[in-house]
């Protein structure tokens, strides 16, 4: 994996161990691969704990691995471009990023920050070429993820946009639930106010009183360390649930 340029971390590749049986079922495409295929790529696949503040990715460094988050919570953003700093999605449990830039070979156009403790797996730009020419249910795969991931910019573009604090909290949540793309979650997202906060621009006390609102109208309820997902659709089409 790439290092990570922090002060008093090590670097993430440095960290790197082989994935726990655990681990590998908590990987949503695995189960596509053939026996053969799927044996050569988790002898490929890296996982690293990666600390809070580290960045996976950095904006210009060039795309050498596939990642995704086996557990925790990632930031992807621009904030260190030069133009308006837009944070594009939270990453949580299942997700998998990246492909876009692999695909063609580019650096990262984007920043990936560690918002809490995580384990992020990578899985090496050419396992995961390998995987596109001889696999037809990860291609199948693939471009449902790429489909699904316009689908979300664009959102993020729209949500940015929005100017009302409960609804910009509702439109984050219910992408941070998407089935295709986190798998992970489930129901229940492991996420602070705070981590929130940071995700939708909002202080903790506005997200706080967003989240209570959403609460009043059954759409979520708050549980001890994380926010569960009781109307998905709902939740989707807030304020007018």
């Amino acid at each position: 994996m790439h290092s990570v340029d922090v002060s008093g971390h090590v670097a993430l590749r440095q960290r790197a161990r082989t994935a726990t049986t655990a681990e590998l079922a908590a990987i949503p495409w695995l189960s596509l691969l053939s026996p053969e295929q799927r044996e050569r790529t988790v002898a490929q696949l890296e996982v690293a704990d990666a600390e809070v503040g580290e960045r996976i990715c950095r904006i210009g460094r060039k795309a050498n691995f596939w990642f995704g988050v086996i557990d925790g919570l990632l930031k992807m953003s621009n904030d260190d471009s030069s133009g308006q700093a837009i944070t594009f999605t939270g990453v949580p449990p299942g997700g998998w990023f990246g492909e876009g830039t692999l695909l063609k070979r580019e650096c990262y156009r984007y920043n990936i920050q560690v918002l809490r403790p995580s384990i992020v797996a990578g899985l090496p730009i050419d396992s995961f070429h390998e995987l596109l020419e001889n696999s037809l249910a990860f291609n199948r795969f693939m471009l449902n993820q790429l489909n699904e991931r316009l689908g979300q910019f664009i959102a993020a573009r729209e949500i940015d946009r929005i100017s009302d604090p409960d609804l910009r909290v509702a439109r984050n949540l219910a992408a941070l639930f998407h089935p295709q793309l986190y798998p992970g979650v489930g129901s229940l997202l492991r996420i602070t106010q705070q981590e929130l906060g940071y995700l939708v621009g909002l202080s903790r006390q506005r997200v706080n009183q967003a989240l209570n609102r959403l609460a009043r109208d059954q759409l979520i309820s708050i549980e001890y360390g994380g926010l569960r997902v009781l109307n998905l659709a709902g939740l989707q089409s807030f304020p007018k649930a």
